[in-house]
């Protein structure tokens, strides 16, 4: 077996191993859930985008209270049926079932590690008295303060047996 055909043979092994790691890998961080959980609020964006491989990605603003700025969850979506559930409930409430997946090695299989599995719609009820805003109380204008009458200067005297602060005492003429 001449040196040639040992390198090229050890080439083709070597990226074989390293196709085959990555394969693994892959299949491992789609498989393997790093956290389960639910999140709700309402649906803003959902769409299919990408150059070569198509996802769908959506959007969801979680708000805790009124006038609190709300806060966005970006999820993917790989279940057709799922997609079109969120497709037809767009500015609506819902609640989403996801698992997030951490170190998936391309976006081809999605842009956030968040994937959404399930959908619930939520009725639109309103909100609950105490989350209600409450409009601000109107102040009445401030009244104008009286005038106040011009200070006078008030003279001070002092006995004349106490000198003034910041004097020396002068003797008492003689007659």
């Amino acid at each position: 077996m001449s040196a040639f055909s040992r390198i090229t043979r050890f080439f083709y092994i070597f990226v074989g191993a390293v196709l085959l790691f990555f394969i693994a890998y892959t299949l491992f961080t789609l498989t393997w859930a790093y956290s389960e959980g639910d999140r709700a609020g309402v649906l803003q964006k959902f769409s299919k985008k990408g150059w070569l491989c198509k996802t769908w990605e959506g959007e969801l603003l979680q708000v805790a209270l009124p006038s609190v700025v709300p806060e966005k969850f970006e999820f993917s979506v790989r279940d057709e049926l799922v997609a079109k559930q969120l497709l037809d409930n767009i500015g609506k409430r819902v609640v989403v079932s996801y698992e997030q997946h951490k170190g998936v090695p391309s976006s081809c299989f999605a842009d956030t590690e968040y994937f959404v599995e399930k959908v619930q719609v939520q009725d639109q009820q309103p909100l609950p008295v105490s989350l209600q805003p409450t409009p601000p109380a109107v102040q009445p204008p401030a009244l104008p303060s009286p005038a106040a009458p011009p200070q006078t200067p008030v003279e001070v005297r002092l006995p004349e047996s106490t000198p003034a602060p910041n004097q020396v005492p002068v003797p008492p003429p003689t007659k």
